[in-house]
């Protein structure tokens, strides 16, 4: 454990989100994935799948979030934190304000689509009846590479593409 902001359960849980970002990598996905977490327990996990879906919202925090709403049988998810290895967007965002989550604690900040720090403040806003508290930083630094070097492969394979045809 490096930041004391941040428990070995957080670290653990983060780990587990970063195996669902390889999954999502393994089917050629945006390297994003994400756990629901209450009362110490997994209740919903994913990973980005928005191409091999043809869904563009299955983003990594909402299909966490169909999973865990459909275990508990509920579309309210009170006292869950939501961990996830990318900064959410807006769309994503606003379901996890409906779907009550009490936290979110992300690893990389996303400077184009974030909407909880990088270009809002989304769960500062004061016309939202629900507060989802919010932490980011935990394990940055692996979430960012990951990133880095899926982005870096694709424009490598788009260049590669387009000089042989």
């Amino acid at each position: 454990m490096n930041d004391p902001a941040f428990t070995e359960d957080d670290y653990a849980w983060m780990l587990k989100a970063l195996a669902l970002a390889e999954q999502a990598e393994a089917a050629g996905e945006v390297p994003v994935g994400a756990v629901i977490v209450r009362d110490g327990k997994l209740i919903g996990e994913g990973f980005n799948q928005p191409i091999t879906t043809c869904d563009p919202t299955s983003h990594a925090e909402l299909v966490a979030l169909r999973s865990a709403c459909q275990q508990e049988r509920n579309y309210r998810l009170p006292g869950a934190t939501l961990y996830v290895t990318l900064e959410p967007c807006t769309m994503c965002a606003g379901a996890l304000v409906h779907a009550r989550i009490q936290e979110v604690i992300f690893a990389a900040k996303e400077p184009k689509a974030g909407a909880l720090v990088s270009t809002q403040n989304l769960f500062s806003s004061s016309q939202l009846n629900h507060r989802v508290l919010c932490r980011h930083g935990l394990m940055a630094d692996v979430a960012s590479d990951r990133l880095s070097r899926f982005f870096k492969r694709r424009r490598e394979e788009r260049k590669r593409k387009k000089t042989q045809g």
